[in-house]
């Protein structure tokens, strides 16, 4: 499940607020164990993916970078090289 979570700092253009909600609710159902809530448990589920929404937004907003910003395009890049490299080293 947290395979998912990305890395949301530093980039240009900033995460948005899908993708930290996204990270927020991996994150709520790794914690949890619960991939979806029981109908009982829902409103504590959906709250605590939105605090954990909340404070993230506030850290990435609140943190400074100290490398050059990224790109989502040069990191599927850098990505797909080390892909094709591992898939050489395995042939």
């Amino acid at each position: 499940m947290c395979r998912n979570i990305r890395t949301l700092h530093n980039f240009e253009p900033a995460a948005t607020d899908e993708e930290i909600h996204a990270a927020a609710l991996q994150y709520v159902r790794k914690v949890s164990g619960l991939p979806h809530p029981s109908i009982t448990d829902e409103e504590a589920f959906e709250r605590a993916v939105g605090e954990i929404a909340a404070a993230t937004a506030r850290l990435l907003s609140s943190l400074r970078a100290r490398t050059a910003v990224r790109t989502r395009e040069g990191e599927r890049e850098r990505a797909r090289r080390r892909g094709l490299r591992r898939f050489e080293r395995q042939s």
